[in-house]
C-alpha cells in the first residue's frame, strides 16, 4: 500500500478519497487555487499546494504544477477524482514518466474510451449492443445533417469526447439541426477542446443504467451490479440508486456480463463505470444499447458502496499498489436499496440557473446506524459554513445518501434527510429534489430520463410554504431577534406590550416573487395574533436555540427553523422551505417604473456568443445571448419587446453577476 498519495482534485471528491485514505493510513496531499485556498478537502488532507489561479486551466488543469506537487512533497501516487484530469491519457501518461502510478485504468484504455465514436467501434467488435446512428471520423455538418435524416428524427448530437451532458443536443427537427449542431460543438469544444460529435437515434423514454466494474493487474475483472441514473435534467443526473427498479434477474447478469467484456475488450484496470441507455422490450423486460465508458469512479458510486458494504476508493487503492481484487464475483453481494439526491447551488425554476454566494448556515441531518458497514444518511460534501460557492467550478454542494432494506424505506429515509437538511446563503435544489421524490412517477419508479419534464407541473413554479407559516417564521425569528436586544428592566422591553389597548406591527414580505403584508397584533393581555389579508390566527411563538422556534399556528402546532441571510429569512418547515425577503418600504420607496426591461446577466460568466446587432427589433423571449457558468451554457432571453440600442460587452468578455449586457429602447 502507498505511504503517501496526492489527490488531483477539490470538493466532496477530494474530501472522500481523503477519508478512506486516513483510514488505511496512507498520508494525503491536497492542490488547491486561489479561489480554494480556504477550501474544506485542503483541511481533510495532510498537506496542502497552492497550484494556480481560479480558472480550472490556470490551476486544476495544469498537471505540470500537479506533478511538481507530487514530487516535491514525496507522493508516490496521484488519485485523480472525477472530472479534470480524470479521463486524461496524457496525464495518466506523464504520471508514469514522472515514477508516479496513476491511480485509474492505463492511458491506452483511457484512450480507447475516449472518444464515443471509436469506443462504439470497439464495443461492436466485442459484441456489445449500440444504438443505432453515425459515429465516423468525418464531421462535416452537412453529412451529420444527411445522416441525421437517414437515422429518424429525434435524434441526439452527442460530445465524442467528455460525459455529463456536456455538448449534447435532443434534435427533434431537421430544420433544428443545425443550429443545435452549432451549440453542442462549441460547449463541447470548450468543455474537452475537441468539438468532434456522433448522431444517434434518440431512444424514447430511455432510461440510464450503468454497471459499475473493477479489474486489477492480474486479469481478473467483475462488476458491482447496476445503478439507475435516468432522472436528470439537463443531460445531468439528479438522482441515482441503486438497484434498477424493475429488472429481471435474467437482464442484470446479461448486463453485466456485457459490462465485463467491455473492459476486457480496452485491457481496463481499476474502477470503471460501463453506461448503458435501456428501454422497455415487449416482453416487460428492458431492452439496452452501450452508451460510453467512464474511465473513472463514478459520482453516484456511493450506492453502490451502500448496498454491497464495501469501499470502493480503498478498491482503487489496493488494486493501483499491485494488490489483487479483494473478492472474486461469486463473493459480490447485495442488499436492500440505497439513493443518491445531488444537492447543488442553482435555482430549479429558472432552468436550473447556477447559484453562487456564500454559504452562512448549513446544518445536516443526523446519522443513524441501520446495520450497514456505516451510519446512514451518509453526506459526501466539499462545503461547510462561511465557505464560498464561486462560479469557476461545478455547482454541485454535496451528495445525501440513503438506504434501505427496499425502495419504500428508501424513498421514506430520502425525504427525511432532505427535509433536515438547511442550507442558508445560496440558493439551492433541495426542496426540488423533495418535490420529485414526492412524483407519481419516481414513488412508482416510473423511470426515464424525462420524467422531470414528465412531472413539470408538480415540480416547477411549485407554491412555497403556505403564507401563513412562512409569515410565522419570520415573525418568530423577528420576535426572538428583539428579545436578545432586550434588558432585565421593564422599560427595555420590546414586545409590544402597551399599558391600555394593544399594538400592531407591520411586516412587508415577498414569497415566491408575490408581495405579502402581515400583521402581528399583540392585545391588552398578551396574547398575540397573526392577520393575512382577512384570515387571523392566534399565534405563540417559542425559541428552541439554533435556529428552531416551537410554534403554534391557530390549532395546529409545529417545529420550524428560522436564519437570516440579511434581508433574506430562510424559512424550513416539516411540509417544505421558503426564502421570504423581508422588504423595506423606505428604503424602496423611490423605486420607479421603467426601471425593468434590461437584460442583465444572471449570474458571473463568460458571454460566448451574442445573437443580434445594433439596431435589431427584438421580440420578448427572443434569445439574444449565450453565456457560459459553472461548465453550463445559459441562452438568455429578451425582456420585453424593444430594438438593440447599444451592445456592452464582446463576444469572450467575463461578465459579473447583475451587469447590463446591452441596451433596449422602446420600439
Amino acid at each position: 500500500m502507498f505511504q503517501k498519495i496526492l489527490i488531483a482534485n477539490r470538493g466532496e471528491i477530494a474530501c472522500r478519497v481523503a477519508a478512506t485514505a486516513r483510514r488505511l493510513g496512507v498520508r494525503t496531499v491536497a492542490v488547491y487555487s486561489d479561489a480554494d485556498a480556504n477550501a474544506r478537502h485542503v483541511a481533510a488532507c495532510d498537506e496542502a499546494v497552492h497550484v494556480g489561479g481560479a480558472l480550472p486551466r490556470d490551476s486544476y488543469l495544469r498537471w505540470e504544477r500537479i506533478l511538481d506537487a507530487a514530487k516535491s512533497t514525496g507522493a508516490q501516487a496521484v488519485h485523480p477524482g472525477y472530472g479534470f484530469l480524470s479521463e486524461n491519457q496524457d496525464f495518466a501518461r506523464a504520471c508514469a514518466d514522472a515514477g508516479l502510478v496513476f491511480i485509474g485504468p492505463p492511458p491506452a484504455a483511457i484512450a480507447a474510451m475516449g472518444s464515443k465514436a471509436a469506443a462504439k467501434s470497439l464495443m461492436e467488435a466485442a459484441g456489445v449492443p449500440l444504438v443505432p446512428g453515425y459515429h465516423g471520423d468525418d464531421n462535416d455538418p452537412a453529412l451529420l445533417a444527411a445522416e441525421a435524416d437517414r437515422i429518424g428524427y429525434p435524434v441526439l448530437i452527442k460530445a465524442s469526447s467528455g460525459g455529463g451532458g456536456k455538448g449534447m443536443r435532443r434534435v427533434g427537427r431537421a430544420e433544428d439541426f443545425a443550429a443545435a449542431l452549432a451549440s453542442g460543438q462549441r460547449e463541447a469544444r470548450s468543455s474537452f477542446g475537441s468539438d468532434h460529435v456522433l448522431v444517434e437515434r434518440y431512444v424514447t423514454r430511455p432510461r440510464h443504467i450503468e454497471i459499475q466494474v473493477f479489474a486489477d493487474t492480474q486479469g481478473q475483472c467483475i462488476h458491482l451490479f447496476e445503478r439507475d441514473c435516468s432522472v436528470q435534467r439537463r443531460h445531468q443526473k439528479v438522482l441515482e440508486e441503486a438497484p434498477a427498479p424493475g429488472m429481471s434477474q435474467a437482464r442484470r447478469a446479461e448486463m453485466g456480463a456485457a459490462a465485463v467484456a467491455a473492459a476486457r475488450a480496452v485491457g481496463y484496470v481499476g474502477a470503471g463505470t460501463v453506461e448503458f441507455i435501456a428501454e422497455e422490450a415487449g416482453d416487460g423486460d428492458l431492452r439496452f444499447y452501450f452508451m460510453e465508458m467512464n474511465t473513472r469512479l463514478q459520482v453516484e458510486h456511493p450506492v453502490t458502496e451502500a448496498i454491497t458494504g464495501l469501499d470502493l476508493v480503498e478498491w482503487q487503492l489496493r488494486v493501483a499498489a499491485g494488490e489483487p481484487l479483494p473478492l472474486v464475483q461469486e463473493q459480490i453481494g447485495r442488499r436492500g436499496h440505497a439513493i443518491e439526491a445531488r444537492i447543488c447551488a442553482e435555482n430549479p425554476d429558472a432552468q436550473f440557473l447556477p447559484a453562487t454566494g456564500t454559504l452562512v448556515h448549513a446544518r445536516w441531518p443526523a446519522h443513524v446506524a441501520f446495520e450497514r458497514s456505516e451510519t446512514m444518511p451518509r453526506i459526501d460534501r466539499g462545503f461547510d459554513a462561511g465557505d464560498a460557492i464561486t462560479p469557476f467550478y461545478d455547482s454541485m454542494i454535496a451528495k445525501l445518501i440513503v438506504w434501505g432494506e427496499d425502495r419504500a424505506q428508501a424513498l421514506r429515509r430520502l425525504d427525511a434527510a432532505l427535509a433536515a437538511t438547511q442550507l442558508v446563503g445560496v440558493q439551492t435544489n433541495v426542496a426540488f429534489l423533495r418535490r420529485v421524490v414526492a412524483t407519481r412517477a419516481f414513488a412508482q419508479a416510473d423511470l426515464d430520463t424525462a420524467l422531470i419534464e414528465r412531472e413539470s407541473v408538480a415540480l416547477f413554479d411549485a407554491a412555497p410554504l403556505a403564507p401563513e407559516v412562512a409569515a410565522a417564521g419570520v415573525v418568530a425569528l423577528a420576535r426572538e431577534e428583539e428579545q436578545a436586544l432586550e434588558g432585565a428592566e421593564p422599560w427595555s422591553r420590546r414586545d409590544g406590550w402597551r399599558l391600555h389597548g394593544g399594538a400592531r406591527r407591520r411586516f412587508d414580505l415577498e414569497l415566491g416573487g408575490a408581495p405579502l403584508v402581515a400583521y402581528l397584533t399583540r392585545l391588552h393581555d398578551g396574547a398575540t395574533v397573526l392577520e393575512l389579508g382577512e384570515r387571523r390566527w392566534n399565534l405563540l411563538t417559542r425559541a428552541l436555540g439554533a435556529g428552531r422556534h416551537d410554534l403554534t399556528l391557530g390549532e395546529r402546532r409545529l417545529t420550524l427553523a428560522a436564519y437570516r441571510d440579511g434581508e433574506r429569512v430562510a424559512v424550513f418547515a416539516p411540509e417544505g422551505s421558503a426564502v421570504v425577503t423581508e422588504v423595506d418600504r423606505l428604503a424602496h420607496a423611490g423605486d420607479h417604473a421603467g426601471e425593468g426591461g434590461k437584460l442583465t446577466a444572471p449570474m458571473p460568466g463568460k458571454l460566448l456568443q451574442l445573437m443580434v446587432g445594433v439596431g435589431d427589433k427584438v421580440a420578448k423571449g427572443q434569445p439574444l445571448a449565450v453565456m457560459e457558468a459553472m461548465k453550463m451554457e445559459h441562452t438568455l432571453l429578451a425582456p420585453r419587446d424593444g430594438e438593440v440600442g447599444e451592445l456592452l460587452y464582446r463576444v469572450g468578455d467575463q461578465i459579473a453577476e447583475g451587469a447590463e449586457l446591452l441596451r433596449l429602447s422602446a420600439t
